[in-house]
């Protein structure tokens, strides 16, 4: 079974799983929800910060993101839901001034650094440069102009990653997030070295659907597999969410078959009418298209995601039903919201909180009955960077008979995916074909991945391998997904 090893994410797994077995005992009240950081941190002794007093306070805020609230003291935005956020009582372990000076000061008589200063925020004393933190504006010409690279950029993890500028920081010198430019990509969440970002969970919501009479379906991604370790293959793990309480479990693989199909159908018809086509199954990438590269919105495919032509499958055939979706993915719960698509997931839910639903009901996937897959091994590939593009190619040559001459490119990270809409933007983008991808890797290494990355990509390589050669039209007529729109 998969160990979290790392302490960052360790507590807050350890609050979700606590969460979890209230729920699934139906104890959640407010009593045994106060009792957690107690019985979370126990002693007088610190563990990671300061006093047991903060870290049980950074434990009593991800109980309310664990219960689908957000810290103390924060506002809900009118509109959609803020799925990430900044726990405040745990954002305070990075420098709090962005340049400082090192010992690489030589106190040279140029004085470079504090003539290029535009806000007298530097002196210079008998130990080297000094940068004054109330007159400092960050603007980092010193930094510049120093000969001998002597003044650190302390750039904020969480700030450096963020790929559209979304991180600011407050008075209080704490990390805000601009919902305005957030695409919910999570990169921020992922290389917080502290865990003070963290994600909404709606798991209690889904647990609730399970135990209760509704009809409650679990589409799985297939970044899932590789997750749980190598002998837990979609099968397998198909058996193990199923064991939970849903009334069935159906691979989101069969949706991204779906999509392959239409988008290539999609695609063909741009490229003749002389246009260029991007992909629109990343919701960060759709959000990034958006929010920053709004012009190029008529260039996104119309093609829902493999998590909404899933969904739509399900209740064609079941109207009652409720879906939750399983995967590594932040982005998916933003997507979830998304009102402009109909017919889509009711609800998401992330690998982290899966793992604490397994440990929490005593489930080991690997230890599971294995069961029939639903999809190809083009529909599984969706959760790799190049997949996309890989299975729309293949459809394409299904339908024609013939490999197509299409010019495709895949971007892998959202750092990649900039630079090519920027390029598209302006009209000197070669391809006719853009695979979209935030995560450097695919959905796989999405932050809120569980597994190593290393032994992940290993495991999930060995079980694609095993994955059987059915075609992507044979594995839809055997699924009957010619019923369903696969329209945005």
């Amino acid at each position: 079974m998969v160990k979290v090893e790392n302490d960052a994410k360790k507590n807050k797994y350890q609050t979700l799983r606590r969460v979890a077995e209230l729920a699934f005992t139906d104890q959640v009240n407010e009593e045994h929800l106060e009792a957690i950081p107690g019985e979370l941190i126990q002693g007088s002794q610190p563990h990671f910060r300061c006093c047991v007093y903060k870290e049980r306070e950074i434990i009593r805020q991800r109980v309310r993101l664990a219960t689908g609230k957000l810290p103390s003291g924060m506002k809900e935005p009118e509109g959609r839901q803020n799925v990430i956020t900044v726990i405040p009582a745990a954002c305070e372990g990075c420098p709090i001034n962005r340049y400082r000076v090192t010992e690489n000061c030589q106190k040279c008589l140029a004085k470079k650094c504090m003539n290029a200063c535009p806000f007298g925020a530097i002196t210079m004393t008998g130990r080297g440069a000094y940068i004054d933190p109330d007159k400092c504006r960050e603007c980092g010409r010193c930094a510049q102009v120093c000969p001998y690279n002597a003044i650190a950029d302390l750039v904020r993890p969480c700030k450096r990653s963020c790929p559209v500028g979304a991180i600011s920081i407050n008075e209080d010198k704490l990390a805000e997030i601009q919902e305005e430019k957030c695409i919910s990509c999570g990169a921020c969440m992922r290389d917080c070295p502290f865990g003070a970002i963290s994600d909404r969970s709606y798991m209690l919501k889904a647990i609730e659907w399970i135990r209760s009479p509704y009809p409650t379906y679990a589409i799985i991604a297939p970044a899932l597999e590789g997750q749980f370790g190598p002998n837990a293959s979609m099968g397998k793990l198909k058996t193990a969410v199923k064991l939970l309480g849903f009334t069935d479990v159906i691979e989101v693989g069969l949706g991204a078959d779906a999509v392959a199909q239409h988008e290539a159908k999609e695609l063909l018809e741009r490229v003749e009418a002389g246009g260029k086509m991007t992909t629109s199954c990343c919701p960060a990438f759709v959000e990034l298209i958006r929010k920053h590269y709004h012009a190029l919105i008529p260039n996104m495919s119309h093609t829902v995601s493999p998590m909404v032509a899933t969904a739509r499958w399900i209740k064609e055939k079941e109207r009652d039903a409720k879906v939750v979706f399983i995967g590594p993915c932040v982005a998916k719960k933003t997507e979830c919201q998304d009102e402009t698509v109909e017919g889509g997931a009711d609800c998401v839910l992330t690998t982290e909180e899966l793992l604490a639903m397994f440990d929490a009901k005593r489930i080991d996937p690997e230890k599971c009955e294995d069961s029939q897959q639903d999809a190809s091994r083009y529909g599984k590939g969706f959760a790799q960077s190049g997949g996309v593009t890989g299975a729309v190619l293949q459809a394409l040559t299904e339908q024609l008979g013939t490999t197509p001459s299409i010019v495709a490119h895949r971007c892998d990270g959202a750092a990649e995916c900039k630079k090519a809409l920027a390029m598209l933007a302006s009209g000197k983008f070669p391809a006719d074909f853009i695979e979209g991808m935030a995560c450097i890797g695919g959905c796989g290494s999405g932050p809120a991945m569980v597994q190593n990355e290393r032994l992940y990509q290993q495991t999930r390589k060995k079980l694609l391998a095993e994955a059987d050669g059915r075609t992507i039209g044979e594995n839809l007529a055997q699924h009957g997904m010619e019923k369903i729109s696969m329209e945005r």
